[in-house]
């Protein structure tokens, strides 16, 4: 049996892909593992990681958002 708890539900603005976080447990043991699961159209894409993948894949995208929002306007012709 796994136990499951929704932590977000977001929606890509650009192609509406649809990305569910969840913490996973098992009933089994372990450690918890957080569980991504990325719906584009009738697509899934599933995959768990340990909480060690998740703070570095979070500092990445953090990273990546600072640069962003220091960055001027695109401009649009």
């Amino acid at each position: 049996m796994v136990a499951t708890r929704r932590l977000a539900d977001l929606t890509v603005p650009w192609g509406r892909q649809e990305i569910q976080l969840e913490e996973v447990d098992f009933e089994t043991g372990g450690m918890p593992l957080l569980r991504v699961r990325i719906r584009e159209g009738k697509r899934f894409t599933i995959f768990d990681v340990d909480a060690a993948t998740a703070a570095a894949w979070a500092q990445a995208m953090q990273a990546w958002s600072d640069t962003q929002a220091a960055a001027p306007a695109a401009q649009v012709p």
